[in-house]
């Protein structure tokens, strides 16, 4: 008897449109297609074809990438957007300090030694 597994979370299943392509896959590969093919074409005779074939590479990778990755449940552009602001827009070392509240609640010596913010 034929079955098919069922997955148990159903959030991950994509629809697929075409070629069992998403949307999102078949429109970034038209894209790529649209940028890469007339970029070869029309450098072919000018760098030869091994040169044409890798700039249409170059030129049609952010395409794929876009297309395909994904970690975690995220988007390529959503990943990169995380990363740039955790390594270069915000802050590496953060500003806020915690108190001792244990320190303040003992009366004992120990308390004013545990406490650097205290004059003497």
């Amino acid at each position: 008897m034929a079955y098919v597994n069922i997955p148990n979370d159903l959030n991950r299943v994509k629809t697929k449109m075409a070629f069992n392509l998403t949307k999102r896959q078949l429109v970034c590969f038209g894209t790529a297609a649209a940028v890469g093919v007339p970029a070869y074409f029309l450098t072919r005779a000018a760098i030869g074809n091994t040169g044409a074939m890798l700039l249409m590479l170059f030129l049609m990778l952010p395409c794929f990438m876009f297309a395909m990755y994904e970690k975690d449940g995220l988007p390529f552009e959503k990943v990169a957007r995380n990363i740039i602001r955790s390594v270069f827009l915000w802050p590496r070392v953060r500003p806020y300090k915690t108190e001792n509240f244990y320190a303040y609640l003992s009366e004992g010596r120990e308390a004013k030694e545990l406490d650097p913010n205290k004059k003497k």
